[in-house]
């Protein structure tokens, strides 16, 4: 039970800085970013190719994108795009393709933003055949009223309601399930060994247990980078590796919830359904590469970060607040 209190302590702490951040661009989104422009390129009509390309450098992990999307999409983009966006985001970054590259090498750092943008927009379309649109929970804008009558904001008022939107609402909405998604995670971290996944180092069946493993996993794309290099290192094939770094950033419990929430249970299965069949594609895709062209994947062994540091324990601490804030907000109304 120590263990375990201290795994979920550990992830709540790595997550902080990154939901913090989200949180933020999410209240500035919603507060300075016209609605007509998320509409314009995000909306009904536009490609999921948009929404993936857009995501794909964004240096926001798993925890960060979940607030950005509940943004984007409250001010007007399509399920769809929403769906493209939350695969493509936590997938990869240009910070993941950088750790990529130095731990795993060119063919890795290549092919992972390529399988991330494919999953994206293999979720997005699916997303858009197998589910109908409609409105977001909040499409109506946000202003500032004064006696019923709408009111511009200034440049500072718009920030200082951006943080009251992000830190405030936003948080509301999904901390329980990001505290579920966290419990998760830490279960997991606890008690399913490191050595399960290198006793079936190869084929379609180490895939399988790699997404089973990786669904209730709280993991960002630069987090899972060491991870699956230490994988590698055990004896697991590549293609396995990149099925854990694109189905673990993108499908925990926390994302899922929200998806369901925000796009609906329809959405949910078109996402989870185009997640792991185009990780699963080009996880094999990968695997048949390498053989057929004998290529050589050189593979070190790093950590990510310190997750002590005071920037990670203060935002634990600040993120902590907000939350326990939220709860007694509601426990008194």
């Amino acid at each position: 039970m120590i263990e375990l209190l201290n795994n979920f302590v550990l992830l709540f702490t790595e997550s902080a800085p990154y939901l913090l951040l989200g949180l933020l661009l999410a209240g500035i989104i919603r507060m300075l970013v016209p609605d007509k422009w998320i509409t314009k390129f995000l909306g009904e009509r536009s490609s999921v190719i948009t929404a993936a390309v857009i995501g794909t450098p964004l240096p926001l992990c798993s925890c960060s994108v979940i607030p950005t999307a509940i943004g984007i999409r409250r001010a007007g983009a399509s399920k769809a795009s929403t769906a493209s966006f939350m695969v493509a985001t936590p997938e990869t970054g240009v910070d993941s393709i950088g750790v990529t590259l130095a731990l795993m090498g060119p063919v890795m750092a290549i092919f992972r933003p390529i399988s991330a943008i494919f999953s994206a927009i293999m979720a997005g379309t699916l997303v858009r055949l197998w589910d109908v649109e409609s409105p977001p929970k909040e499409a109506e804008p946000v202003h500032s009223c004064c006696g019923g009558k709408a009111k511009t904001l200034t440049l500072t008022e718009k920030l200082k309601a951006a943080i009251i939107y992000g830190y405030g609402k936003l948080i509301s909405d999904f901390m329980g399930w990001l505290l579920i998604g966290i419990g998760f995670a830490a279960l997991i971290q606890t008690y399913v060994p490191p050595s399960l996944l290198s006793e079936y180092g190869n084929g379609i069946f180490a895939m399988l247990l790699t997404v089973v493993i990786s669904i209730p996993m709280y993991i960002c794309a630069t987090a899972s980078t060491p991870v699956a290099a230490g994988l590698m290192l055990s004896g697991v094939s590549p293609g396995a590796a990149l099925v854990f770094m694109l189905t673990g950033p993108a499908t925990n419990i926390a994302t899922l919830m929200v998806v369901k929430n925000e796009l609906g249970a329809r959405s949910l299965f078109a996402y989870l359904t185009g997640v792991i069949s185009s990780a699963l594609l080009m996880g094999m895709l990968l695997d048949w590469i390498v053989d057929y062209y004998q290529l050589t994947i050189e593979v070190s062994h790093g950590e990510h970060g310190d997750m002590t540091s005071i920037v990670y324990s203060a935002s634990a601490i600040i993120l902590a607040g907000l939350i326990i804030w939220q709860y007694i907000k509601k426990w008194k109304s």
